[in-house]
């Protein structure tokens, strides 16, 4: 059963969550104002950290989004943004903190619950909030890729293995590879992750480096 801890200011909007994930089968291991509070009940209970942390992007008790995300993720959650979504700039802090996705207050509640489900798989959210966060924003966006990583990346996300990579561009397998790997650390940091080859073609895609997919060729 995933485990959800919800984190609001709002105890109406908690109960409405909590009821909602319990009818899901969700069990609701926290239900509270602040990061702190959570934390907290954690250390008091000696309790595992929960599968997915349903966060607002802002709480009354002054701390930042980054502040927040931070501490959850490390701790070892993943989080979800429930937000109105009205401060794209600060949703895009939360997302370059680590959270796996945001989710709009104005979701109906079986989106929200969705949105759950998706995270607790370890995945990432892909939907129009995240999207409308990031758009026209490309010092966040972009992952700053150099022309090396670039030319890895184009040949690796067209669908060629590794090794075939190395022998085309003249370097070692060694080489190549390590260029991935900090691809998908830049994709990480600007709130792109990038865990597959898959998620490495998208990616390629929305920055231009690949047309479109190799089966649509």
């Amino acid at each position: 059963m995933t485990r959800v801890a919800l984190i609001d200011d709002h105890e109406s909007v908690r109960l409405g969550l909590e009821a909602a994930c319990e009818r899901a089968g969700k069990q609701v291991v926290f239900s509270g104002s602040s990061v702190t509070a959570y934390v907290d009940w954690r250390t008091f209970a000696n309790a595992l950290p929960a599968d997915v942390v349903v966060l607002d992007l802002t709480l009354g008790d002054g701390t930042t989004v980054t502040e927040n995300v931070t501490r959850l993720v490390r701790d070892g959650s993943s989080v979800i943004i429930h937000s109105v979504a009205d401060r794209p700039a600060a949703v895009r802090e939360a997302l370059a903190a680590g959270a796996a996705g945001i989710v709009s207050k104005s979701s109906r509640i079986d989106e929200v619950i969705a949105a759950v489900r998706t995270v607790a798989r370890g995945d990432h959210l892909d939907n129009v909030e995240w999207a409308s966060a990031v758009e026209g924003d490309r010092a966040f966006a972009d992952a700053q890729l150099s022309a090396r990583e670039r030319d890895v990346l184009r040949l690796y996300a067209a669908g060629l293995p590794l090794k075939m990579v190395a022998d085309r561009l003249g370097i070692a397998y060694s080489t190549a590879k390590e260029n991935i790997t900090r691809v998908r650390v830049k994709y990480v940091e600007v709130g792109r992750p990038a865990p597959t080859k898959v998620d490495l073609l998208r990616r390629a895609m929305e920055d231009g480096l690949v047309d479109e997919e190799p089966g649509e060729r």
